[in-house]
């Protein structure tokens, strides 16, 4: 699957997104190293901190599926990481995040998205 295949799967995904207080709908879909696709949405909460974003819907999804950290080749979202899911994606060990921002699609690697993250 080609990167810009996932991010179709990623912009798909996210009409099931919900969203009702921002409106805005995220998608996330993650592939791992043995061809799987997983997906996640953005599911908003009154209490906004509550909010779950489309990339750790899908990590918690991949987890609770029996996947761990190094499992993941590429991770396509229809937006910017926010700073938390960087962190998600550095934990999960990812090789190559793929997004849109400002209408233009990027491809980083974990260590180009978040410079000097930390491990415990």
């Amino acid at each position: 699957m080609t990167d810009l295949e996932l991010l179709a799967r990623a912009d798909a995904v996210a009409g099931r997104a919900y969203a009702p207080y921002s409106g805005f709908h995220v998608g996330c879909a993650v592939l791992t190293h043995d061809g799987v696709v997983i997906e996640g949405v953005n599911v908003e909460n009154g209490s906004y901190p509550l909010g779950v974003c489309a990339e750790r819907a899908a990590f918690s999804r991949a987890v609770a599926e029996g996947r761990r950290p190094g499992d993941f080749a590429v991770a396509a979202i229809t937006a910017s990481p926010c700073g938390g899911c960087r962190q998600w994606l550095a934990e999960m060990k990812v090789e190559r995040v793929v997004f849109r921002n400002g209408g233009r699609v990027v491809t980083m690697s974990v260590d180009e998205l978040l410079p000097e993250q930390f491990e415990l």
